[in-house]
């Protein structure tokens, strides 16, 4: 191997050992650019998501797995409160060190007040509580945060514009990450323009 081939190979593999492409930065799109707030309308989102809200959460089959986005290196904010209307009065809230936090039902709202698949906090884990034990997609739950996810935009981000990188559990995925399926502790990193110094490999344990 040639000094100048070995070089590319230590820069592709330098984060958690998996393959990063080095990348210009993402420049701001027309429209559809962060920040990505939690949408006004949560479970028309999840009804347009193909899911159905319910009175309150069920634990039957319980998973989590967590979500970084990142833009220029830069971490981009899950919010709270995805699938979950917040204004129900029965839906509790608290504040952290994060920022708000909402759910805790009970009892149970009057009318449907969540989906199955939601976000609690700010931390990037991403909630199935299910009746079901069926999980749930990536592409689902973006269309809850009512940001576009295809295997070549995120959001207003699209390639060739803007380097678009997945990994899932630290490596890199190449197919459409709207069919991720949402198993337990399953960690993805979506990467957009200028990665970061290192790429998430595992779900966080703390």
């Amino acid at each position: 191997m040639s000094p100048a081939l070995a070089l590319i190979v230590v820069a592709l593999v330098a984060c958690h050992g998996s393959q990063v492409q080095e990348a210009k930065s993402a420049p701001e799109p027309a429209t559809g650019g962060v920040p990505w707030p939690a949408p006004p309308d949560p479970l028309d989102r999840a009804v347009a998501a193909g899911l159905q809200p319910e009175t309150h959460e069920f634990l039957s089959y319980h998973v989590h797995a967590h979500l970084d986005v990142f833009l220029n290196g830069k971490p981009v904010t899950v919010p709270a409160g995805i699938g979950i209307n917040i204004d129900d009065p029965a839906v509790h809230s608290a504040k952290t060190d994060l920022g708000p936090s909402y759910g805790s039902i009970d009892p149970a709202c009057a009318h449907p007040c969540i989906s199955p698949l939601h976000t609690h906090d700010t931390t990037g884990v991403l909630h199935t509580e299910s009746a079901v034990a069926h999980p749930n997609t990536l592409g689902q739950f973006f269309t809850e945060w009512g940001v576009a996810l295809s295997a070549t935009c995120v959001g207003g981000y699209c390639s060739p514009d803007a380097s678009i990188q997945v990994f899932v559990n630290g490596k890199p995925f190449d197919g459409d990450p709207s069919h991720i399926q949402l198993t337990d502790l399953l960690e993805i990193a979506i990467v957009i323009g200028t990665p970061p110094l290192e790429i998430p490999s595992q779900f966080p344990t703390a």
